[in-house]
């Protein structure tokens, strides 16, 4: 690309954690543009790469962040705002509602980075989130045409808008078993065992982002979401660090089962060491027995992990972003987020087709129960090919009725999907919810986590009562 003095960014950008920011406030620095989604797995891992180049180059390397909202709950910059705070993002950020900026600088897709030199001129454009190594060799290359920042660098935008500190911090992950509440406390970067009453037990990881294995008080998560409970064990999808992970609960020793720490490809059969087959954002996992299934969203496809034979084993899903039913190697999805497991059919919520897909697992055939396309969504209730959802990320199945609850994470609600060709309801509760991300039922109530909120709610299903988990530790 030719240079050219790279566009001013427009007066219509709301800026959600700063004050406003300019091109020309950044001369004598790099400038990486990045242009982003809330709800994409694709961009997670960008801001991830961004955050570390970020640290890399502290003096020679500006970062802002232009968001498009794709969803109507993302026009509210505070939807977008939580987004900002549950990724960690460390720079400045605007919610770009009429996709002005979008359209000034070209870009075609998300994510994508324009990188601008000191002297103010857009030099390159990258899309895709795979792009780490590229783009630290474009951004040293251009801080060395310069000899490094020409003058002393600008302050960094004074960023606002942090959560308040509480118990919990976004969690994204529950499961029970017939004594005990495990809590996925993925802003916390840890796995939590509680009572029924709040009362923690045991806390696994010691709260810092990372990658590591042995004892509860040594091992680390980084943004861990989705749980299941097998037997002795808690499997964790483990989505910062883009493995699975196994606490083994008599000890409550923690160890990688997959992944190596870095965004990859999924590969079938067994692998001789974890980092041999890699994951890409796992967001859920739900099993029974032998039988593991992973939603694994970056790659947006269903993947089978074999629990007695290390196994593993390719389920449904072409890779590319869409929503098309049919055998499993023709089926596309569209980061698919939460999973319900029951006997030979496995449910899953497409977050960003706003979709409710199940899977035959007797030959991966997969259907749409509720869900049009790509950019159809709304908050509907009545027959399946009326209703609709925006942005779900959860489900649970009732024992005791054919009935699916999903969490409706953008339309803060709790919606009810009666099988066997039933209709789509809302269920109604005695407050909102704030961003439902995931639900499980046990104990006559159903378990709600209200990451927004950064709660854990338990709802009975006989009484309706509502009410919030104190955690104490």
């Amino acid at each position: 690309m030719s240079s050219s003095l790279a566009p001013a960014l427009h007066s219509s950008l709301n800026w959600l954690n700063a004050d406003a920011q300019t091109i020309a406030a950044q001369r004598g620095r790099v400038l990486a543009l990045v242009f982003w989604n809330a709800g994409s797995a694709y961009c997670h891992n960008l801001i991830d790469e961004l955050n570390r180049l970020k640290a890399r180059y502290p003096f020679g390397l500006a970062v802002l962040g232009i968001h498009l909202p794709r969803f109507d709950a993302e026009v509210d910059g505070r939807t977008v705002l939580k987004a900002i705070n549950r990724l960690g993002v460390g720079f400045a950020v605007a919610n770009d509602r009429g996709w002005v900026t979008w359209q000034h600088y070209g870009i075609t897709s998300w994510p994508s980075v324009a990188l601008i030199n000191p002297d103010g001129e857009l030099r390159e454009i990258f899309s895709g989130d795979d792009q780490a190594s590229a783009l630290d060799a474009a951004i040293s290359g251009l801080i060395d045409e310069v000899g490094g920042p020409t003058s002393m660098p600008p302050g960094e935008a004074s960023l606002r808008g942090a959560e308040q500190r509480s118990a919990l911090s976004f969690p994204c992950g529950i499961a029970l078993t017939d004594s005990h509440l495990y809590v996925a406390d993925t802003g916390h970067h840890r796995i939590l065992e509680c009572t029924f009453e709040g009362r923690v037990l045991r806390q696994f990881g010691t709260g810092y982002p990372d990658l590591v294995d042995g004892p509860s008080s040594e091992a680390a998560f980084a943004s861990p979401r989705g749980l299941c409970v097998i037997r002795d064990a808690v499997y964790v999808a483990d989505a910062g660090n883009h493995a699975l992970r196994r606490i083994h609960l008599p000890d409550g020793r923690v160890e990688t089962m997959l992944g190596s720490g870095k965004p990859g490809q999924p590969q079938e059969g067994i692998p001789t060491y974890p980092s041999d087959c890699p994951l890409n954002q796992p967001w859920a996992v739900a099993g029974a027995y032998d039988r593991l299934f992973i939603a694994v969203a970056g790659c947006n496809q269903i993947w089978e992990y074999e629990l007695g034979h290390a196994r593993m084993r390719f389920v449904a899903g072409t890779g590319e972003l869409g929503i098309a039913d049919g055998p499993g190697r023709n089926a596309m999805f569209a980061h698919p987020a939460g999973l319900a497991l029951v006997q030979q059919t496995l449910y899953v919520a497409d977050s960003a087709s706003s979709a409710v897909r199940n899977v035959h697992l007797h030959g991966g055939v997969t259907e749409t129960l509720v869900g049009h396309g790509l950019y159809e969504f709304g908050e509907q209730d009545g027959r399946r090919r009326d209703a609709r959802l925006q942005y779900p990320l959860g489900l649970a199945l009732d024992p005791t009725a054919p009935v699916l609850w999903v969490a409706d994470s953008y339309n803060g609600s709790l919606r009810k999907l009666r099988l066997g060709g039933g209709e789509m309801s809302t269920h109604e509760l005695p407050q909102p919810l704030n961003q439902p991300t995931a639900l499980a039922i046990g104990r006559d109530a159903l378990w709600i986590a209200d990451a927004g909120a950064h709660e854990i709610l338990r709802h009975d299903l006989t009484t309706g009562l509502l009410t919030r988990l104190s955690l104490a530790e």
